[in-house]
């Protein structure tokens, strides 16, 4: 099972002094999660600071979108 948390955790480790925004989606990167896993956890993982609470759609449908090979 490829667990967004878990793979969260490593990108977190590696990259210390990225946002939590970073990390996310370094963590979703390439990896064809569903769109509600995506929401799911960006919730959960991600600090309220690292993104304008406005700005909240726009940043999901950006990571939502799937990307090419």
């Amino acid at each position: 099972m490829r667990s967004i948390q878990r793979r969260f955790k490593i990108k977190s480790h590696e990259n210390p002094y990225s946002s939590s925004f970073v990390n996310f989606k370094l963590a979703i990167e390439g990896q064809n999660f569903k769109k509600r896993t995506i929401r799911h956890w960006f919730v959960k993982l991600v600090e309220n600071d690292d993104y304008d609470k406005k700005e909240k759609r726009a940043i999901l449908r950006e990571l939502e979108k799937p990307k090419p090979p």
